[in-house]
């Protein structure tokens, strides 16, 4: 895999210099350069890219005004000569700030660093993609669970109790951190104490569902929106 970048300075020379650096990392493709930042805001709406190295101090547009503007979020590295922007620079998130004179050795280490945030970034989204089932701590087991086979998961104070077509887990977590990792458009909460299987749901009225032959009330808080997702669903008014 290689980061597609560009480089925006005013300095021809830096670009020069840095261009010349990021040839020598493989993992670096530098797509284009600019000597104004005004010009990368037209870019950026038809070039998709990684990583930007980006000057601060820039005439018409400085590089943290370009930033503010952006609509996407690529990766930032700041290349500058002023110390003085670092702690505003780190409060819009970006991924390091390099003095200049830049180095070839500051330059890798940044970029590596990039590199492999990346990397682990599509390997978790690729496993929670791929992944359908979760293992759950049950005493000292960890047990699997196939998220297809889940009915709803029920709050008891510390424990969630997580019930399955197949078999019962009773773990020790919040039902908050359920809600987080299931995928919205399988689970829903209908209630502070539970998180339902939409496709599991059997009959439902204004006050509860059915699963089976388990009645699970719908919370007075989550009513309005529950209700209004299941009629979506099924398309039948309530009387």
């Amino acid at each position: 895999m290689k980061l597609k970048c560009i480089i925006v300075d005013d300095e021809p020379l830096s670009i020069t210099i840095i261009k010349g650096y990021l040839k020598k990392i493989p993992f670096i493709e530098v797509i284009s350069d600019f000597t104004s930042a005004l010009p990368v805001l037209n870019f950026l709406e038809n070039n998709s890219i990684d990583l930007i190295f980006l000057d601060i101090e820039m005439p018409e547009l400085s590089g943290i005004e370009l930033i503010k503007k952006l609509n996407i979020n690529p990766r930032i590295i700041f290349t500058t000569a002023n110390k003085k922007y670092a702690i505003e620079s780190f409060d819009l998130n970006i991924d390091d700030y390099i003095l200049k004179p830049v180095s070839f050795e500051r330059l890798l280490k940044s970029t590596n660093r990039v590199y492999e945030n990346i990397c682990k970034e599509q390997l978790l989204k690729h496993k929670e993609q791929a992944q359908d089932f979760i293992y759950l701590k049950e005493n000292k087991k960890m047990v699997k669970v196939y998220y297809k086979n889940i009915l709803y998961l029920e709050s008891l104070k510390d424990y969630v109790k997580v019930v399955t077509s197949c078999k019962t887990v009773l773990t020790k977590q919040l039902l908050s951190n359920f809600e987080k990792k299931l995928n919205p458009k399988n689970f829903i909460r209908i209630h502070r104490s539970y998180i339902v299987a939409f496709d599991k749901i059997d009959a439902y009225s204004l006050s509860g569902v059915d699963i089976g032959k388990t009645e699970i009330p719908i919370g007075r808080k989550y009513k309005e929106s529950v209700i209004k997702i299941l009629d979506e669903f099924s398309k039948i008014e309530i009387n």
